[in-house]
């Protein structure tokens, strides 16, 4: 099961079109993490995105409560992936 969400995954491509970046020079590497709190198991997690003609990477915390994807468009923006 993906902790991605996929609104998230949308709003990740979507802002690669704005760049005009193609999709496929990106790879998500997700991995997953269950940690109980109260009987309730959130889904959270790490992905790390990988810009294969850079090799430049950022890996960001996934799941409830995070704001990877905007996170993500900051580190583009400020030229983290070259």
């Amino acid at each position: 099961m993906s902790v991605i969400a996929p609104d998230e995954k949308a709003d990740f491509l979507a802002i690669l079109a704005r760049h005009r970046i193609d999709a496929s020079d990106f790879l998500v590497q997700e991995a997953g993490e269950s940690d109980v709190v109260d009987d309730v198991y959130p889904l959270q997690g790490h992905v790390t995105i990988v810009r294969r003609s850079t090799l430049k990477e950022r890996e960001y915390r996934i799941g409830h409560g995070t704001a990877w994807v905007a996170m993500f468009e900051k580190d583009l923006n400020k030229g983290a992936f070259g």
